[in-house]
């Protein structure tokens, strides 16, 4: 018995990288597979079926039940489309998992109006799609399991990736509404944020020896490595996993924090901008939170 025998699970992204091998292990815990992949480039350029089917090929050769689709998940109706192929392949759908992305990396204030949307359309549109296409399925059979990416772009920041931060971070967001709003029905959202090597990884430049460490380190995190969580987390053994924000990096797993609270000052007689300056800001200020990035807080060796 499979952890995932007799769900039908779509995997956009699934063509190449983290979504190749998520794909794959569904398939091999007993899940019937939609690989959804156009076949784009890094930025998102160009059209290839040949990702998607060569992965679909795969997974039929070694036994597995699955089927192809090339449509982009960033516009309604072709998200809609993926949804569909789904239920006509496979007659319902138990979960999605929103991986598919691309990158327009630029420095903030050298990035263009074309590259924010470029990104968020993908990313943050595109996961809300699917979702919501998928919405109406888990809603009518009161079951379901999502599984989004986030990075630590988001989580914690990054150089040059305003419009990717924003669209992970903001899916996080996504993630919390749909397991708080889903709840009643027994529909499940999670997010994990992988570190591995990818081809998307792969684009990130190394002009400068830290910058050199970094995507060597990065080469020894297998996008294998991110599989099998993300398949526990589509199988009813997670049934009660809602809500969460995971990192997967090598053979780690983080339990990521949520914004809360951490200090907090008060004026009986209430605040003036001069107060704000005299006591607020001075009683807070060993709070706050350096400018940090994903690589100043995950400084240490990959396990």
């Amino acid at each position: 018995m499979g952890m995932l025998d007799g769900k039908v699970v779509i995997v956009t992204g699934a063509g190449r990288g983290i979504g190749r091998d998520i794909a794959m292990l569904a398939a091999a815990e007993g899940a019937k597979v939609v690989v959804n992949d156009p076949g784009v480039s890094e930025s998102g350029a160009g059209h290839d079926d040949g990702p998607a089917m060569q992965v679909a090929n795969e997974i039929r050769a070694a036994g597995g039940a699955a089927v192809a689709n090339t449509d982009s998940v960033a516009e309604w109706e072709s998200a809609n489309r993926i949804v569909k192929t789904a239920t006509d392949a496979f007659g319902t759908l138990h979960a999605v998992v929103n991986n598919a992305g691309i990158l327009r990396d630029r420095i903030f204030h050298n990035m263009s109006v074309e590259e924010w949307k470029a990104v968020i359309d993908v990313h943050l549109h595109g996961s809300f799609y699917m979702a919501r296409a998928a919405a109406a399925i888990f809603r009518s059979e009161e079951r379901g399991a999502f599984v989004h990416m986030t990075s630590t772009s988001g989580l914690i920041g990054n150089f040059g990736q305003a419009n990717y931060a924003a669209a992970k971070l903001g899916i996080v967001g996504l993630s919390k509404s749909i397991a708080l709003d889903m709840q009643r029905y027994h529909v499940r959202s999670n997010c994990i944020s992988p570190f591995a090597w990818s081809r998307l990884i792969g684009t990130i430049p190394s002009d400068t020896p830290e910058q050199a460490a970094r995507l060597a380190r990065m080469k020894a995190m297998e996008t294998s490595k991110i599989a099998p969580l993300a398949v526990y987390l589509l199988g009813d053994e997670a049934k009660d996993v809602s809500g969460q924000i995971f990192a997967v990096r090598a053979n780690e797993i983080f339990l990521m924090g949520q914004s809360r609270p951490i200090r907090s000052v008060h004026r009986d007689e209430g605040w003036t901008p001069q107060t704000v300056a005299s006591h607020a800001i001075p009683a807070m200020k060993a709070s706050f939170y350096p400018l940090d990035r994903s690589a100043d807080v995950f400084s240490w060796d990959p396990i």
